[in-house]
């Protein structure tokens, strides 16, 4: 694989996550690369860890595919430090014309995955709709009360990571909805250097058993039912559009960290149609063009991928 596309891929993934709504595996899933990195992650297990202490560092890394989770870890990380402060920046200045954009990309993304569906039965259809209800479903639900107990915590390192995992379901989110987007994001880790030990180390815990434990689920179900498992992908990706659609107000609430310092958080929204004005037109135009480039990319990746096979 081209690993510079890997590499872009990645920041597309890191960027992403400074859009509320939108998580790191819709972004995995409609670039083509969820089924690599789900049994990438999936081979962290015992065998990895035996070739490990046998020193077959080579063996290791083609066991994991370690080049390729490299190199998308290193444009995650590249995507979460720069570019998203440029889409911080925009989404500032302009929430809905980054959202419309967003919502151009995924649009046009729910197509093409769509095709990848060998055949589209009874059975891949309801996997569709039960995707779109459970991601759209999660938009309307009421957060809960925060919670500090240590099994709790792993809960929500477990939830958190597999929402990160899943497509189409905001990872911080799942948090909010589950009390301790507060205790975890801000109280805890908007204090780094310092550490929460008492707070990371249960998270910490949950969010490995969550990645490893749902790696391999999502593994065996692609290689046992790839239809059902790209139709309820797609679904749950057509399901976000609820969480990404431009026109809605936000609902927040204020946090007092520690040092008294005041945050804000965004807890739900008041979605509502455009109105008739330029302002909407220049939306839907950068929805539009959000479209064009999904159909660009395309377009260029079957382009590559006749002329590797010539």
């Amino acid at each position: 694989m081209n690993w510079l596309w890997v590499f872009l891929k990645g920041v597309a993934m890191g960027a992403a996550n400074v859009i509320p709504g939108v998580s790191g595996g819709s972004i995995a899933f409609i670039t083509g690369i969820y089924e690599r990195l789900i049994n990438a992650l999936k081979n962290l297990n015992l065998k990895a860890l035996k070739l490990l202490l046998a020193r077959d560092f080579g063996g290791f890394a083609r066991h994991i595919d370690l080049f390729f989770l490299m190199t998308l870890g290193v444009g995650v990380v590249a995507g979460l430090v720069g570019l998203s402060k440029i889409l911080g920046f925009m989404f500032e200045k302009n929430a809905v014309l980054v959202w419309a954009f967003f919502f151009g990309l995924i649009l046009a993304s729910i197509y093409f995955v769509g095709k990848t569906v060998g055949r589209w039965g009874l059975g891949a259809v309801f996997a569709l709709v039960v995707g779109v209800a459970v991601a759209a479903g999660v938009a309307f639900l009421t957060p809960a009360s925060e919670n500090a107990s240590p099994l709790y915590l792993v809960l929500c390192g477990v939830i958190a990571m597999a929402s990160m995992i899943i497509p189409g379901i905001s990872g911080s989110f799942v948090l909010l909805l589950l009390g301790n987007y507060k205790l975890i994001m801000i109280d805890s880790v908007g204090k780094l250097p310092t550490i929460e030990w008492h707070i990371f180390i249960p998270v910490g815990i949950g969010a490995v058993i969550g990645l490893l434990t749902l790696a391999h689920v999502l593994a065996w179900i692609f290689k046992k039912y790839h239809d059902l498992a790209v139709s309820l992908m797609t679904g749950f990706v057509a399901g976000s559009l609820v969480v990404i659609w431009p026109w809605k107000t936000e609902i927040q609430e204020s946090f007092t960290l520690a040092d008294g310092t005041e945050k804000v958080k965004t807890v739900a929204y008041d979605w509502h149609f455009p109105a008739a004005n330029g302002e909407t037109l220049l939306a839907v135009g950068v929805m539009v063009a959000g479209i064009l480039l999904v159909w660009l990319i395309e377009v260029m990746a079957r382009k590559f991928e006749s002329a590797k096979s010539v």
